[in-house]
C-alpha cells in the first residue's frame, strides 16, 4: 500500500527537531560532570574534534541512508539491500531504542518533579538537605512511577500528532526556549565573583591534566552526542525533502550541539568555581550541588527553575525521537494508525521502565553483572548496542548502499565540491570503524578500563 509521508515543513524546522533529538542527557547532565573528572579545557577541546572527525559524518550517513530510501529504519534497509539481513540494523535500533528511552524516561521524571517543584519555589529553602531531597525522589517507588508516566504521557500526545504538527511544533517552541534560558544562566554565572576560575578550568586545554582514559571518555561523549548508531536520524531523514542539503543541516546539527556544550560548561563551571566547590562532583551535580549553590545566590530559585526547565527541554525533544523510531515503524505500511500505535507503545515503554525506576527502591538489592537494572539497561545500550549499531551502518553506507545513490544525496541541494565527499567517504571507510572497534573493546574491557 503506498501511503503519502508526512514531510517537515521547513529546514529550520528539521535541524531543530534533529538537533533536539541530539541535545539531551548527555550534552547538559554528563558532559559537564564528565568533562569536570577528565582535565577541563583539554577535555572540551578533544570532544570538539572527535565531534567534528567522528559524530559528524556518521550523522551524515544516517540521514543519506533515510532521505536516499524514504523509508523509516527498518523499511529504509529493505528498500536500499532487499533480499538481505541488513534490516537487522533497524530493528536493532528499534530494540536500543526502545531500552534507551525505558531509562532515559526515568531521569525525565526526575526532571520533571523537580521542575514541578522548582516552579512554585518549593526545592530550595533554608533546611534543606539535597542529598537527602535528591534520594526522596529516586528512593521512592510512587513518586518515581508517577515521574515515568507523566514523561511518558508527554511524550505520547506529541508524537501522536506526527511529525509537522508534533515533534517540528514542539521543537520550535523548546529548542529557542532552551537556548534562551541557557544564555540567561550563562550570563547569570559570569557575573558572579570567582567566575573567571571556572572559565579558565573549562576553556584553557591544559594537557597534563589529560589520561588515557580522559581521551577516551571524550571519545564516547563526541561518539554519542550526535543521536547516532540507533538508526533515529534514519527515521527523521525520511522526511525530508530533496530541497535541503544533508551535510549543511548535519553541520548545523554539530555545531548547535557543540554549543549546547560550552553553554553549560560557561552555565556550570563558573557557578561551582565561585562557590569553592570541586568540578568533579559526578552524577549529582544536578540534583545535588547546583541547588545547594544555587540557594546562595539572590534569586537563587529562579535560575534553579530555569536550568531545570532547559534540562526538561532537551530531555523531552532526546525521547520524542526515539518514541518516534517505534511508532513509525510500525505504522509506515498505513495499516496501522499513529494515536493509537502511539500510546501502545508508550504503554509498553512505561511498564518495561518500571525496573530501571525501582532500581534505586523496592528493587535497589538486585543486580545484573553486579549493576542495577538501570546502570545494566544503561551499560547495554551505549556500550554494547550503540558502537554495533554505528558500526554496522559504517559497513552498510560504504560497502553495501549503492555508492551513485550515496554520492548523489550528498551533493544534492549542497554545492559541495567532490574533494568533501572524498573526505567524508574515507572518514566512513577507515577512520571511524577503527575509532568504533577500539572504544568498543575498551569499554568491554580487552583493552583495559574505559
Amino acid at each position: 500500500m503506498k501511503t503519502n509521508r508526512e514531510q517537515w515543513s521547513s529546514k529550520i524546522g528539521f535541524i531543530l527537531s534533529t538537533a533536539g533529538a541530539a541535545i539531551g542527557l548527555g550534552a547538559i547532565w554528563k558532559f559537564p560532570y564528565v568533562t569536570g573528572m577528565n582535565g577541563g579545557g583539554a577535555f572540551f577541546l578533544l570532544f570538539v574534534v572527535f565531534t567534528v572527525l567522528i559524530g559528524l559524518p556518521l550523522l551524515i550517513s544516517e540521514l543519506i541512508i533515510g532521505r536516499g530510501a524514504g523509508k523509516e529504519a527498518v523499511t529504509a534497509y529493505k528498500v536500499l539491500a532487499p533480499n538481505s539481513h541488513w534490516p537487522w540494523i533497524g530493528r536493532l535500533g528499534i530494540v536500543g531504542c526502545f531500552l534507551l528511552l525505558s531509562f532515559y524516561s526515568v531521569v525525565g521524571g526526575w526532571v520533571l518533579i523537580y521542575s514541578a517543584r522548582a516552579i512554585p519555589g518549593t526545592v530550595i529553602t533554608d533546611s534543606a538537605d539535597y542529598a537527602e531531597m535528591f534520594g526522596a525522589v529516586t528512593g521512592s517507588p510512587l513518586v518515581t512511577l508517577i515521574g515515568l508516566a507523566l514523561f511518558l504521557l508527554i511524550n505520547i500526545i506529541v508524537v501522536s500528532f506526527g511529525i509537522k504538527k508534533g515533534i517540528e511544533q514542539a521543537s520550535k517552541l523548546l529548542m529557542p526556549l532552551l537556548f534562551i534560558f541557557f544564555i540567561i544562566l550563562v550570563v547569570r554565572s559570569l557575573t558572579l565573583d570567582g567566575a573567571m576560575e571556572g572559565v579558565r578550568f573549562f576553556l584553557r586545554p591544559d594537557f597534563s591534566n589529560i589520561t588515557a582514559e580522559g581521551v577516551l571518555y571524550a571519545l564516547g561523549q563526541s561518539f554519542f552526542s550526535l543521536a547516532v548508531g540507533f538508526s533515529c536520524m534514519v527515521t527523521y531523514s525520511s522526511y525530508l525533502n530533496k530541497e535541503v542539503s544533508i551535510p549543511s543541516s548535519a553541520g548545523s546539527v554539530a555545531g548547535m550541539n557543540i554549543f549546547v556544550s560550552l553553554l553549560a560548561g560557561l552555565a556550570i563551571f563558573p557557578v561551582v568555581f565561585a562557590f569553592g566547590l570541586e568540578p568533579t562532583e559526578g552524577p549529582g551535580l544536578l540534583f545535588i550541588v547546583l541547588p545547594s549553590v544555587f540557594s546562595q545566590m539572590p534569586f537563587g530559585e529562579l535560575f534553579l527553575c530555569l536550568f531545570l526547565l532547559l534540562f526538561l527541554f532537551a530531555t523531552l525533544t532526546s525521547s520524542f525521537s526515539l518514541l518516534e523510531i517505534i511508532v513509525s515503524a510500525f505504522t509506515e505500511s498505513g495499516k496501522r494508525r499513529r494515536k493509537p500505535v502511539t500510546l501502545i507503545a508508550g504503554i509498553v515503554v512505561f511498564f518495561a521502565g518500571i525496573p530501571a525506576a525501582l532500581s534505586s527502591s523496592t528493587i535497589s538489592g538486585f543486580h545484573l553483572f553486579g549493576l542495577t537494572v538501570f546502570d545494566a539497561t544503561d551499560y547495554l545500550v551505549s556500550n554494547i548496542l550503540l558502537p554495533v549499531g554505528s558500526l554496522l551502518i559504517a559497513v552498510f553506507i560504504i560497502y553495501r548502499m549503492e555508492s551513485s545513490l550515496v554520492e548523489q544525496e550528498f551533493k544534492l541541494s549542497s554545492g559541495l565540491a567532490s574533494p568533501w565527499y572524498s573526505i567524508w567517504k574515507n572518514l566512513m571507510r577507515y577512520l571511524i570503524p577503527i575509532t568504533i572497534i577500539v572504544v568498543f573493546l575498551t569499554t568491554i574491557g580487552v583493552f583495559g578500563s574505559a
